[in-house]
């Protein structure tokens, strides 16, 4: 069976830059162990899969080692699917994850592409000694979201200049390990590192923005806020505060679409 796929790179205006995601809009679903397959053998990041329901799209995610509880660059690459390839004439697409529940996708005239996710709950915690090793610099502020870590430094310059051991990373009880701090030209930046995911460091992760925008809302008393991730390729977002909800917007580009055997 032949089903079609698209690779989309996520919150970037360039090919090439953000983080690319590959999209599978399936008829019906396939078994857990098959899309796991796929997904390895896609070698991204991300490989979203989504179901037409009714009036919404069920929608899971994987990684080329595990399944996720929610991804953001693989969401805004989906609906970018959905709009552009799949007559989609409504401005608000709604999705349902099993793992995170209803997630909304607005689109305006100029085609950016607005996420609305549950805002992850931080909470301040100790110095983690084996986190910080594993970084290799000590942060200044130490938070345990659901699934990550926040560590906060002083400078872009120390986030541009973080070389951590993924060996020790791998070793750490979380999905990944968040670094950031106050950006010299946007609000803030940051570095996301998920080697237990089998992701090194991921370009661009919308995810951890439900965790960096709560934090920097509140630190810079702003609701609207600029983010920029450090990664090789580079990602840019407009980020929005909203109590129990965040709002992460940003642009999709299309790399390829093509067909793969089932």
């Amino acid at each position: 069976m032949k089903q079609k796929i698209y690779q989309i790179d996520a919150f970037t205006t360039k090919l090439y830059g953000g983080n690319p995601a590959a999209v599978c809009i399936l008829d019906n679903w396939l078994d857990t162990e098959l899309m796991q397959t796929i997904a390895a053998e896609n070698n991204l990041a991300e490989t979203a899969f989504a179901v037409h329901k009714n009036d919404h799209y069920e929608l899971r995610w994987f990684t080329p080692e595990i399944e996720v509880d929610l991804c953001g660059h693989a969401t805004l690459a989906t609906a970018f699917v959905i709009f552009n390839y799949y007559g989609f004439t409504e401005n608000t697409l709604r999705f349902f994850s099993p793992r995170s529940g209803e997630l909304l996708v607005q689109k305006n005239h100029a085609g950016l592409l607005t996420l609305d996710f549950p805002t992850d709950d931080l909470i301040p915690v100790s110095e983690q000694i084996n986190i910080s090793k594993a970084i290799g610099k000590q942060p200044t502020e130490t938070f345990k979201g659901k699934t990550d870590y926040l560590l906060i430094y002083n400078s872009q310059e120390e986030i541009e200049a973080i070389q951590p051991d993924f060996y020790l990373l791998n070793k750490l009880d979380c999905r990944g390990v968040i670094v950031t701090a106050k950006g010299n030209d946007v609000d803030f930046v940051s570095r996301f590192f998920a080697p237990q995911c089998g992701i090194p460091e991921d370009p661009v992760t919308g995810s951890a923005h439900t965790t960096l925008t709560p934090y920097w809302s509140a630190k810079l008393n702003k609701k609207i806020l600029s983010a920029k991730q450090l990664s090789e390729r580079g990602g840019e977002l407009e980020c929005e505060f909203h109590g129990d909800r965040v709002k992460i917007s940003g642009y999709g580009v299309c790399y390829l679409v093509g067909e793969i055997e089932i």
